[in-house]
């Protein structure tokens, strides 16, 4: 069983920066998508930005673009997702899954971290 452990969540203020890790054990992890999603206080959870096990990024939150950066390595079994000039409507709690390869949604959950950005 693929287990999602996500980090680095915390309170900020605006303009500040975090980088979330997840760390990933339990099955292969160079061969999944991994994606960061957020869900936001009465807001439904959505995609934010996902990386291939190929390397290749979608960003899927315009709001998002050019401030977060995922990457992943693939030797260590952990995808980041890097904020920078967070701005409080970042403020959610922000998973990360994976989704194997030929999978039609993301099969795989982290429990979860809380990011919190003051103004």
């Amino acid at each position: 069983q693929v287990q999602l452990v996500e980090s680095g969540g915390g309170l900020v203020q605006a303009g500040g920066s975090l980088r979330l890790s997840c760390a990933a054990s339990g099955g292969t992890f160079s061969s999944y998508t991994m994606g960061w999603f957020r869900q936001a206080p009465r807001k439904e959870r959505e995609l934010v930005t996902r990386i291939s096990w190929t390397g290749v990024v979608t960003v899927y939150v315009d709001a998002v673009k050019g401030r977060f950066t995922i990457s992943r390595d693939n030797a260590k079994n952990t995808v980041y997702l890097q904020m920078n000039s967070l701005e409080p409507e970042d403020t959610a709690v922000y998973y990360c899954a994976a989704k194997r390869a030929g999978s039609l949604k993301y099969d795989y959950w982290g429990q979860g971290t809380q990011v919190t950005v003051s103004s």
